[in-house]
Order: C-alpha cells, then structure tokens, then sequence
C-alpha cells in the first residue's frame, strides 16, 4: 500500500497554465502541457473511451501504470469541478456517467454535499479535512491498494508538504510556462528521503520518479 502522485508539469516547474479566455476557457497552454499523456493509447481507452486509438511507449507505459493498483484517491474542489459550478447541486464531474476511477474518491471541499454513487461503481464523497484526515479515511477505503493524491497542485503540495507522499511521478514536458502553480515552490529539500530515477520519451517528454 502507498500513497502516490503522478502530475505533468513543465519544464520551469509549472502544473497549471494562465493563458485561459472567454473564447479558449483551456487556453493553448494547457493542451501543450498535457498532449503527450492524453494522446497515449491508455488516456485514450480509459478516458475518452476511444479503443483502439493513441500512442503507445515510454508515455503510455506511465500512463497505464498510473491507473494500476489504485483503491481510493483524493482530489481538491477545483479538479472535481466546484468551482466553475459551485450553485450547482446536480453537479457530478466533468466525466459523466463513466468516470476513469471505479473506486472511492474523495474530494476537499468546505461546500457540504451527499455522497454521489455512479453507475460504474465510483463513490464520490465530499470531506472538510486536514490532508492526514482525508488521507485516513482514504487508506480505509482503499482496502490494501495505494491511495492516489490526484491533484490539483494546491493539494498535491499540502500532502507533500505534510511528508504523506510514498511515490511522485512527473511527467516534465518541454515547454517553458513561466507562470501558474509551480509544484516545487515552497518544497526545498524534498528530495530527501527519496531515491530517483528518470526515463526519457522519444518526444522530450522525462518521467522523473521520487520513491521511498
């Protein structure tokens, strides 16, 4: 069992874009970011459902690995969807009824709401809790299987920071962003504790690893 962090980030260190408008709400940036692991076979297969399409090798081999022996995960109000729909009740994710997770996920948020049971078997429970509390709560559910702090960067910095991460994986793309949420920020010395490795991809991607 153990806790894990998989996230893309750039090059400079950023995990979140700023380029975004009205026209663009994802702005150019953010498909930049992101491209090598969404074109991979297994982002196409689990997320969008597309058999059959997309990339395979050293991105997809860390892609599919990121959905392996998972049994419960965490993720803030923002990667869940509440704050672009924070009056919303009926409000459910941004993956419909067939979400890519099939087990509990448990989102950080002070806005109190009911459980939510989809049809594919996830549970999404909404907890006001410290990292350790939610981190608790989600070891218990994930009955022996890691636990996966999802994101985003503000909450993948306050598990990280509170020393509760076993493996951190990023994919470091090759764009410079120069502004955003920088993951390292704050964190000097996190490398402490950890060994590491890298893995580079034939598209500039590096997959660097921290483990315990």
């Amino acid at each position: 069992m153990a806790v894990r962090v998989d996230l893309n980030i750039s090059l400079d260190g950023y995990a979140t874009t700023t380029d975004q408008t009205r026209e663009k709400p994802f702005g150019e940036d953010w498909g930049r970011l992101v491209g090598p692991y969404t074109a991979t076979r297994t982002f196409q297969e689990r997320v969008l459902k597309q058999p059959g399409k997309g990339t395979t090798g050293v991105d997809d081999t860390y892609a599919a690995a990121y959905f392996e022996g998972i049994g419960a995960e965490i993720m803030g109000a923002g990667m869940f969807g509440l704050h672009n729909f924070p009056d919303d009740p009926e409000w459910k994710g941004w993956w419909g009824d067939e979400t890519p997770f099939q087990y509990p996920v448990f989102i950080l948020t002070h806005d109190a709401r009911e459980p939510i049971d989809m049809p594919d078997g996830t549970r999404f429970e909404f907890l006001a809790a410290s990292p350790q509390e939610a981190l608790d709560r989600a070891l218990d559910a994930a009955a022996g299987q890691d636990v996966r702090i999802g994101g985003g960067p503000t909450v993948i910095k306050s598990f990280l920071k509170a020393g509760l991460v076993d493996r951190i994986h990023v994919g470091i793309t090759p764009i410079l962003l120069g502004r955003g949420i920088n993951l390292w920020e704050g964190l000097r010395g996190l490398e402490n504790g950890y060994k590491a490795r890298s893995e580079a991809a034939d598209d500039g991607v590096t997959h660097l690893t921290f483990f315990r």
